[in-house]
């Protein structure tokens, strides 16, 4: 029932756009082209007769012209260029191809390949997109948001491109993570894409590599810091409020870990925001976690949690297991002593030096100590969460140790891309011999079990989180998104997680199934919204769910012919 909603939302059938432009124009406006999709009709009124080569193809039929030519492509990069290609010159045709089958394009647009595709990003770049503001700007940020041709925008994604996934400082080559990131709006979400608005905020980068590098696209010194870099943050947020409106929703995303807390701390009670790597993945993660609960059949407060990693996304899900254990009655200081932080100097203890506010909130009295075996051996955790882009932390030993403490141990290996996961799916099963409950970041195939039993690797995706949460957070007029908006998705997430699934060692619903997990949460958070009277879009309306379908982007053709009709004969008479 719920899969044949979110088929209503996006198959509304097409509707009638008005365009002023006719000939070349209409062919390169990718929100406008629809190549030889084009009715002869069309072809006439819009001036591009003859533009184009005498025959007319169906949606369909270029979906699969364009499935061809990803197939004959073998690397994983090329394929990037190609789906980024069509997305400059096809914008609907673009959605219409990742959505009819987000499992396999995902992992091109997104994970793991976006990271390649920074890395290569001088190289893959064939057209700007989206806004590249620089340190330089300062004081004319405004007039730079003017420029940009649409001016109704709903939804930011802004990185300063310090800390991209797991890769460290890629400067302006960044701009691939805010991009990606509004595709997935879009096609997991249904967010209108013209509606969004990617920013780069380029303030230069400590990356030598890329300083020397002659097709480096971004400003060629160290990053500024300080209160010049404030001042661009602060400016950003003013403009972008000022010109969108207070409701515009501002996703910051991967700025490193010194400047995330800070500027998230710094902004969330003033304007529409949220970081998706400290909150987004403290979501998922949980709602990994509570999944997982419905095998062990206990409560998460009956576990202990040890996490390799003490960054932004460490902290982010360790805050928000808290809140999770609260809720079922466990006071906050309780709830805290449960868990247990491992950083790049060790395990983090009260008393042991150079440790920021956030990380002293989970120190506890304990001896120092340095080498993850000896302390999974000490702690004893039955979750154990990667999050420090260390690939292969997660050694033989820990894993059989795990196996060995708990019955079903839940091991996270939540970091990106693939190269940094802590551990693969294939070696969590085998060295927990089959028990082990698992997640991962990235995706990694199917499993098979000496006994013949597939596994199913579940993906801890970011994806199930931000696209439902800025559908809901757009339609209702969120002004502010606060802590219970993440635990509210997570709660939704993992619901709709089936007894088949988890059988099959999935801990999260398959991707197939991700736009109707994203209504879900948007009308969640709309409801709460409205009960809790944060909500801006008033009249509150009757069926939310409704209208929320009716806020969906359509991946189907608009149609261009003008609205003809005839007068009565006698109306029309010309008169001498």
């Amino acid at each position: 029932m719920q899969r044949e909603k979110a088929a209503e939302c996006r198959d509304a059938g097409p509707s009638r756009q008005i365009t002023m432009k006719r000939g070349y124009e209409v062919l390169r406006d990718p929100h406008l082209n629809k190549g030889m999709a084009f009715t002869l009709e069309e072809r006439q009124q819009l001036n591009i007769h003859g533009l184009l080569p005498p025959c007319f193809l169906g949606q369909d039929a270029q979906v699969y012209s364009i499935l061809q030519n990803f197939e004959r492509l073998t690397c994983d990069l090329d394929r990037y260029i190609l789906l980024m290609s069509l997305q400059d010159r096809n914008e609907k045709l673009f959605y219409k191809v990742l959505t009819s089958d987000i499992e396999r394009f995902m992992p091109i647009v997104y994970t793991p390949t976006v990271g390649l595709a920074c890395q290569q990003y001088g190289l893959a770049f064939r057209r700007p997109r989206g806004l590249f503001i620089t340190i330089h700007d300062r004081g004319h940020i405004a007039p730079m948001l003017e420029s940009w041709p649409e001016n109704i925008i709903k939804a930011i994604v802004v990185t300063d491109g310090e800390r991209i996934l797991g890769l460290g400082d890629l400067g302006c080559y960044g701009m691939g993570i805010p991009v990606g990131k509004l595709a997935l709006y879009t096609a997991c979400g249904g967010v209108k894409p013209y509606e969004c608005l990617p920013v780069m905020l380029d303030v230069g980068t400590d990356n030598k590599m890329l300083l020397e590098d002659p097709l480096y696209i971004g400003l060629r010194h160290k990053r500024v810091r300080g209160q010049a870099y404030d001042d661009l943050l602060d400016e950003f947020m003013e403009a972008v409020t000022s010109r969108y409106g207070m409701n515009c929703l501002i996703q910051f995303e991967d700025f490193a870990n010194a400047n995330a807390f800070r500027l998230l701390n710094k902004y969330r009670n003033k304007y529409c925001t949220f970081n998706d790597d400290i909150q987004g993945t403290a979501s998922v993660a949980v709602a990994g976690l509570l999944a997982a609960l419905r095998i062990t059949k206990n409560r998460l407060s009956d576990h202990t949690v040890l996490f390799q990693g003490a960054g932004e996304a460490a902290l982010g899900i360790a805050n928000l297991i808290v809140m999770a254990m609260e809720k079922e009655g466990v006071s906050k200081d309780a709830a805290i002593k449960r868990i247990w932080m491992v950083d790049s100097k060790g395990l983090i203890v009260k008393g042991r030096a150079s440790l920021t506010s956030e990380k002293q909130h989970f120190a506890h009295e304990h001896a120092e100590m340095k080498n993850l075996e000896d302390i999974v051996r000490d702690i004893k955790p039955s979750v154990l969460i990667g999050v420090a882009a260390i690939g292969g932390a997660f050694t033989k030993q820990i894993l059989q140790d795990m196996a060995a403490l708990n019955e079903r141990p839940i091991i996270f290996a939540l970091s990106n891309p693939t190269s940094k996961a802590e551990c693969t799916a294939e070696q969590c099963y085998k060295y927990t011999e089959g028990r082990g409950i698992f997640a991962s970041g990235s995706p990694f195939d199917p499993v098979t079990l000496p006994n013949g039993k597939t596994l199913y690797p579940g993906q801890g995706n970011n994806s199930y989180v931000f696209p439902g949460i800025a559908l809901g957070v757009i339609s209702c007029g969120l002004r502010h998104i606060d802590e219970d908006v993440f635990l509210t998705t997570a709660e939704v997430i993992a619901q709709q997680v089936s007894d088949e699934n988890l059988q099959e060692g999935r801990l999260y619903p398959p991707l197939v199934a991700i736009q109707q997990v994203s209504l879900k949460i948007a009308v969640r958070i709309a409801e709460e919204a409205y009960r809790n009277k944060t909500a801006s879009t008033y009249p509150q309306p009757k069926d939310l769910e409704a209208f929320i379908c009716s806020q969906v982007y359509s991946t189907d053709y608009n149609s261009f012919l003008a609205d003809s009709y005839t007068w009565p004969a006698e109306a029309v008479k010309v008169k001498l």
